[in-house]
């Protein structure tokens, strides 16, 4: 069965590439979601493998979503601009960060290493 990754991502072009880009290496996606609440539910309603979370979606900062899904560990990767990386990885060190914009490779790549057993 494929893993699922659940897409947070409100710029619309960037939701979807990085939906084409998890489906294209065989990934189930759940979303994209441009809005907290939306994320939160399919969360609730089928805990995703992994979360690719952007900071902040349409409705707001997605911080307190991101520490729930640490919480409940739920792989975690935050998506952000890089100006916010530094301050994200300490904040939230239990996370993966990402800057955005990432190539497909790099993606992947990390998505390979926060999935792989420990």
């Amino acid at each position: 069965m494929a893993l699922r990754i659940l897409v947070a991502e409100d710029e619309f072009v960037t939701a979807f590439d990085l939906c084409d880009t998890f489906e294209e290496a065989g990934y189930e996606v759940e979303g994209p979601h441009a809005g907290i609440c939306s994320a939160m539910l399919a969360c609730q309603k089928e805990r995703p493998d992994l979360v690719l979370l952007d900071v902040e979606l349409a409705d707001g900062l997605t911080y307190e979503l991101a520490q729930k899904l640490i919480d409940e560990d739920v792989p975690l990767i935050l998506h952000s601009d890089p100006a916010d990386a530094m301050e994200l990885a300490a904040r939230f060190p239990r996370a993966t960060t990402l800057a955005k914009p990432c190539p497909p490779a790099k993606l992947l790549d990390t998505v390979s290493r926060v999935l792989a057993p420990a």
